[in-house]
């Protein structure tokens, strides 16, 4: 069993603004230590010899190569804009100066 108790778990509540009552603070005390115990079976792997990684599959780049080709002309890009200014979408202001 971990070294976890109901004030701890009370604690970690509070600090993520959960508002747990006395039954569910009990449950989370029995879940917690659950998944507490099975991060300390984790750790115990050997793993000295394990090469850090950030993907257990070796991986190549999958995108395509960056060629220029045709695409819109900016008039066409704008035409279904309701307001274009200086080539740019233009929108209402939400914001104030300040």
């Amino acid at each position: 069993m971990s070294a976890l108790s109901r004030d701890d778990v009370a604690h970690l509540a509070m600090l993520a603004r959960i508002d747990l009552s006395d039954a569910e603070l009990d449950r989370m005390l029995g879940e917690l230590g659950v998944i507490l115990e099975s991060v300390a079976l984790v750790q115990q792997a050997p793993i000295a010899a394990v090469e850090p990684m950030s993907h257990p599959l070796p991986l190549v780049n999958v995108s395509r190569p960056d060629v220029v080709r045709p695409s819109l002309t900016p008039t066409d890009a704008l035409s279904g804009a309701p307001e274009v200014e200086l080539q740019r979408f233009s929108v209402p202001r939400i914001l104030d100066e300040e």
